[in-house]
């Protein structure tokens, strides 16, 4: 390898082992068009053997780009959320671009307000927020902050382009297939309210409750926790016990229907032989329950994939940044051992 003299090499020691001009060497690495095939490869090569690291700063007074990008989290200590997170970095990583990341705990107006003025800090060239909280995405669309800006479960209406997984239709695929197995009701364990994507799959249960023509009983509100699962999963089994039908469960997500198992387990109900569970995420642990949890699979990493594809076109359209669109990724059933015909 070429030597530097013990210092980190620089532009010019690219040129002079390439035996190209500084000019050439800052036109490959700032990706200008108008450069041979032939003269990229040889100043690539040289890159490599030199180890040289473009100075970011410089590169971005060049070209007015800074290759990072924002994102715009709630509660990573969920499921959904922290795996939707991932599939972006993932995405964005793969597209050669750094993803800046902020937490947002306080949902107020000033709250997120800080927290876009931090992205903004940051030089972000756009921004993906996942707003799985109606207020957050009202409060996005109110304030100035940085654009483009493409939300993930951002619900209709937010003003700018929303990609997410259709939570509706995952949900009636879970009560269509519960209804299938011979059903005659399907109970509800709702994620929290104040959630976009507890409405939706709401919804979607009564909807496919209503269009398969059952009787529709009241949800029971949780907080996506095992713990409330398993106190709405007890609740649940004293309305059995005091002959109410309960012969199958939709929860909302896969953390509650841990809990809702385990309850059922407590008090010596069989699933499914006495009431089929049936979930929604997909966590890594539910084909490893006993039995293993059928539940309705989310592709987190379509979905950042997704989401990273539409900011990054309104990053080269930025007249159209602000362009309503909505990119739905289907949600997946996938059927293991905890549904089951009702029993005699």
């Amino acid at each position: 390898m070429p030597t530097t003299g013990g210092r980190s090499p620089v532009m010019s020691d690219v040129a002079k082992v390439a035996g190209v001009s500084h000019q050439t060497v800052s036109r490959v690495v700032n990706g200008h068009p108008n450069v041979r095939e032939e003269t990229v490869v040889r100043v690539r090569r040289a890159i490599a053997e030199l180890g040289y690291q473009p100075n970011s700063t410089a590169r971005a007074l060049v070209t007015r780009r800074t290759n990072v990008l924002g994102a715009l989290a709630v509660d990573t200590t969920l499921f959904g959320p922290a795996q939707t997170l991932a599939g972006i970095e993932r995405a964005a990583r793969e597209a050669g671009y750094f993803l800046s990341i902020v937490s947002v705990d306080d949902l107020s107006p000033d709250g997120v307000a800080e927290a876009l003025d931090h992205l903004v800090q940051q030089a972000v060239e756009g921004c993906v927020a996942i707003t799985p909280q109606r207020e957050l995405a009202h409060a996005l669309a109110a304030l100035p902050g940085p654009r483009p800006l493409v939300a993930v479960e951002g619900g209709e209406g937010a003003g700018f382009p929303v990609v997410g997984v259709d939570q509706e239709q995952g949900a009636r695929d879970a009560v269509r297939h519960l209804v299938g197995l011979g059903h005659r009701t399907v109970h509800h364990v709702a994620g929290r309210a104040d959630w976009l994507e507890a409405e939706a799959r709401v919804h979607g249960w009564r909807e496919e409750l209503l269009a398969a023509g059952h009787v529709v009983p009241e949800p029971l509100a949780g907080d996506w926790s095992p713990r409330s699962g398993y106190e709405l999963g007890h609740r649940l089994a004293e309305r059995r016990a005091a002959g109410e039908e309960v012969t199958a469960v939709f929860v909302a997500n896969d953390q509650m229907a841990v809990g809702v198992l385990k309850a059922f387990h407590e008090v010596g109900l069989r699933v499914p032989d006495d009431v089929s569970v049936v979930g929604f995420d997909d966590i890594p642990e539910s084909a490893y329950l006993t039995p293993g949890l059928t539940t309705v699979v989310q592709d987190f990493t379509r979905v950042g994939t997704a989401a990273l594809e539409v900011l990054l076109g309104a990053l080269e359209s930025p007249d159209h940044a602000d362009t309503p669109v909505d990119r739905t990724v289907p949600a997946v059933l996938r059927v293991r051992d905890s549904s089951a015909p009702p029993s005699a």
